[in-house]
């Protein structure tokens, strides 16, 4: 049966919804501060009256029947399992390393089932014909933030789904396993979006740019509201310190006044907001960039046309343009200067979101092969039985498990609330070139078939291109990780 059929489609999502709300109760009650006979928390200063989200949207409306009030908890979700932490095989010392999705605690595999059935029965299905025509997914992404996905790592407090990163980097993979462009339209907008406001942001710009953002829903139920990030600019991608966009105070004091252009911006044709780097005082350097975010209601402020890519077709991407662009003084994310650092951090976080999406794609493709090779007869048995087809599948399968312990564990480490940069680095970097060689590889095994678009394979092939690329080059990867 289809999400989409009516009222199925509410019961599904209600049902579905469950599990996101279940998940992030459990992994915030890990974490949560003691709370006294009289109900009050017993950390200092803070109040026991929980701020919810409307619950007339999606997982809330369920959550707040099903669970009393609880006191508020820290921002982002450590996600430490009831069992106690043990050495870590892979270096995550003081915390459990989990190795296959058997392995994993209660919550994180009904993440993982979750999702897995979300992509398998409504995006999946859907993904070629949204690729040829280069729609945006929009019911999907309507359905994503019904579940709490638009929103997984936010606060509670500001509306969103309170799960921690390895939640994150688990349902990344299964939705896009189901449809890379729907992963990256996810990842752009909670990773790169959400995290920097809800992390670095002012109590005010929480409540503006994240609180209805992490719903993701307007008012209405149907629009979407959907943000962006702009840091790369037509003459600099990966030279990230090297913004040409300025941001100058007005003559009263009371605006900053944005000229330039960001380009390759995912989301750009759907988003109502974006985060932006300029540079404040262009003599520091890069300690003289500075993060703001910017309505897209604002005078001045434009787009540019839609990007014909080779692949994530169903996602636009296209340049944010500013002319004489006037946003209010307090817009600035954290202090004056703090923009590289905001977006270093960011990316860190982000690499692990593109290592779900490119172990998505990989698996997609292994699925694909393997699927074909049990079916397709040649020299009297199935091709799955040749020694050569199935070399190539255990060497896609390798380079897939490979890059998913990397990214596990990068995600476990940044829900440690260690550094995890390096790590970070690793995950993305073996991720995408697990994802382009698995999907060379899907279409090795289906020959002819692979090279058509009645199969998935070709699409998988032109989706993992771009994980070599966006959030940091394999190249800039390598240099993180020798540096």
């Amino acid at each position: 049966p289809s999400f989409t059929s009516a009222p199925r489609t509410t019961m599904k999502l209600r049902l579905l919804s469950t599990t996101v709300s279940r998940c992030g109760r459990r992994l915030a009650t890990a974490r949560a501060p003691s709370v006294s006979a009289a109900g009050s928390s017993s950390r200092a200063g803070e109040s026991s009256d929980s701020r919810r989200p409307a619950a007339s949207r999606g997982m809330h409306t369920v959550a707040s029947a099903a669970a009393p009030s609880s006191p508020l908890t820290p921002p982002i979700c450590s996600g430490r399992s009831s069992s106690p932490p043990s050495p870590s095989p892979l270096g995550g010392v003081g915390r459990r390393t989990y190795l296959t999705h058997s392995q994993l605690p209660e919550e994180h595999r009904m993440i993982h089932e979750m999702c897995r059935k979300f992509a398998d029965e409504e995006l999946a299905p859907n993904a070629g014909e949204w690729d040829k025509k280069h729609e945006f997914p929009k019911d999907a992404v309507k359905q994503l933030a019904e579940l709490g996905l638009m929103g997984l790592n936010v606060s509670s407090e500001h509306g969103g789904s309170e799960l921690d990163a390895l939640s994150y980097a688990i349902a990344m993979e299964e939705i896009s396993r189901g449809c890379a462009s729907v992963g990256v339209i996810m990842s752009a907008h909670n990773s790169l979006y959400l995290w920097p406001i809800d992390t670095f942001g002012s109590e005010e710009l929480k409540e503006k740019y994240v609180a209805p953002y992490a719903q993701c829903l307007g008012d209405d139920g149907e629009s979407l509201m959907v943000g962006c990030f702009g840091l790369s600019e037509p003459g600099n991608g990966s030279d990230a310190g090297a913004a040409s966009t300025t941001a100058t105070l007005s003559q009263d004091g009371t605006e900053w006044i944005i000229n330039g252009t960001k380009a390759w911006i995912t989301n750009a044709h759907e988003s109502s907001a974006a985060v932006i780097f300029a540079t404040t005082d262009k003599a520091l350097k890069h300690k003289g960039i500075s993060a703001f975010v910017v309505p897209f209601d604002s005078p001045g402020f434009s787009l540019g046309a839609k990007e014909d890519k080779l692949g994530i077709r169903a996602s636009s991407t296209s340049n944010l343009i500013f002319d004489d662009v006037r946003i209010p003084r307090d817009h600035m994310i954290g202090e004056p200067g703090q923009g590289f650092k905001i977006a270093m951090q960011t990316l860190d976080g982000g690499r692990i979101g593109v290592a779900g999406q490119a172990l998505g794609i990989a698996s997609a493709a292994i699925d694909c092969a393997a699927k074909y090779a049990l079916e397709r007869q040649s020299f009297g048995k199935p091709i799955a039985q040749l020694q050569s087809i199935q070399n190539k599948i255990s060497a896609m399968s390798v380079a897939r498990d490979s890059a998913r312990l990397l990214t596990w564990r990068a995600a476990t480490i940044k829900d440690s609330k260690k550094k995890y940069t390096r790590e970070a680095a690793m995950a993305k970097l073996a991720a995408s070139e697990a994802a382009t060689m698995c999907a060379h590889q899907a279409i090795q095994v289906l020959g002819g078939m692979g090279y058509v678009s009645d199969m998935p394979a070709e699409r998988h092939y032109r989706d993992a291109r771009i994980t070599e690329i966006y959030e940091g080059t394999s190249e800039i990867q390598h240099l993180v990780i020798a540096g």
